[in-house]
């Protein structure tokens, strides 16, 4: 019952963020800039907050003229913000790292990190043939060390190297006590992780919802683990901008208000059904809006041996009273920290330098000042996972990595 008040209060206070923000003063920039602001989405659930902030005029609300576009993966997205044909996107938090750091794209290349969209909602779908493991991940792992022992070493999917997807697996991976470089990891968009898992082109995949939901309703999988169990409120989608409209103030902090109304909207559950009725069209998620709405309210049902588990106040949340949306320093050298652990780099990155390089705090204070949000004041607090009560220090992120070995 605690957990149903805590998400009962927060939603009261998102609601009543929104009003607020209802009656500050517009912002006038419509005459400045004529031509429309693309900005992309990828088919998830965690979309909602930028398709809702269309449907319910508020990108009109703050003067700006807005298409929504949707992206068929996350390379496109990346290739698409870099050319500017794309001037935002609902993009994984590190997906910018990961291009900066030459992972996922051209080493150097800036793509600047506005906001945080949604903390939690993504999960390790197993098939389920693993099914004896439940939510286990010890077991998981014993099973798949005997299946690499019998030359039957499975494969698992994600969807962009060095992304939030990405990263889950492989921390799921080394706490299960598993070599990765003697299991398959590939990459595979979002909206295909059903239908390859169903044909056998991998026998799980980490992605956001509703596609572990949709594995679970179609029988070919279970959800294994969700990542609010390995970190609880992660950073997981952001507002990420081309590197030449990031200078559009004005636009961008639009943009940015609109999105962080319909985030405080979407922290209602009633107002969280209505929204899984309009992002389940074809134009946009194209999938159950009963599977959408389920795990959006923290109603999940696991599959496998698992059964049903219920979620309140840590399933995807958009809003938290603005405590999910200031993309914190901490956050983006925890995951620069993995880059380093698991070897995606062949040096230690500057955590630092690349952290302010990439995130717009100071902007976002601005914004949120303007938007009557209290700031949070964690920005390099430390960082203990869930799943395996590892506190990552961020004046010290070397020292977590050299501490922390994964298994070969």
């Amino acid at each position: 019952m605690s957990d149903r008040r805590t998400f009962l209060k927060l939603a009261a206070k998102t609601a009543a963020v929104t009003a607020a923000s209802t009656m500050l003063p517009r912002f006038n920039i419509a005459s400045a800039q004529s031509r429309p602001i693309n900005i992309g989405f990828i088919p998830l659930t965690d979309c909602a907050s930028v398709v809702m902030a269309q449907e319910l005029g508020y990108f009109k609300k703050y003067g700006v003229t807005v298409n929504i576009l949707k992206q068929a993966s996350w390379a496109n997205t990346r290739d698409s913000l870099l050319s500017g044909d794309l001037h935002a996107a609902h993009c994984l938090f590190s997906l910018p790292l990961s291009v900066y750091s030459g992972i996922g794209g051209p080493a150097g290349r800036e793509l600047p990190i506005a906001m945080v969209i949604n903390n939690n909602g993504q999960a390790i779908t197993l098939e389920n043939t693993f099914k004896a493991a439940g939510g286990d991940p010890k077991a998981a792992g014993e099973i798949i060390r005997k299946l690499i022992a019998q030359g039957k070493a499975p494969t698992f999917a994600m969807t962009f190297p060095g992304g939030t997807h990405d990263i889950w697996l492989r921390y799921w991976l080394a706490h299960a006590g598993v070599p990765q470089g003697k299991v398959g990891i590939i990459t595979v968009p979002p909206p295909q992780m059903v239908a390859n898992m169903k044909v056998g082109n991998m026998d799980g995949f980490c992605v956001g919802e509703p596609w572990g939901g949709v594995a679970v309703e179609q029988g070919i999988g279970f959800t294994h683990v969700t990542t609010q169990q390995m970190w609880r409120n992660h950073p997981e989608k952001a507002l990420v901008l081309n590197k030449e409209f990031s200078a559009r103030k004005d636009e961008v902090k639009a943009v940015m208000r609109a999105v962080l109304d319909a985030s405080a909207w979407l922290d209602s559950l009633p107002n969280r059904r209505q929204a899984a009725k309009v992002i389940s069209a074809s134009r946009y998620v194209n999938a159950p809006a009963d599977v959408i709405q389920d795990r959006l309210e923290g109603k999940y049902e696991m599959g496998g041996s698992i059964g049903t588990r219920q979620f309140l106040g840590d399933q995807m949340m958009f809003s938290r009273s603005g405590q999910t949306s200031m993309p914190r320093h901490a956050h983006a050298m925890w995951f620069l920290a993995q880059y380093a652990r698991f070897g995606l780099v062949k040096q230690a990155p500057d955590y630092e330098a690349v952290a302010d390089r990439l995130l717009m705090t100071d902007l976002y204070r601005e914004v949120a000042k303007e938007a009557g949000l209290k700031l949070p004041t964690d920005d390099m607090a430390k960082i203990k996972t869930t799943l395996d009560g590892l506190t990552f220090d961020p004046k010290r992120p070397a020292d977590f990595v050299r501490a922390h070995p994964i298994p070969v």
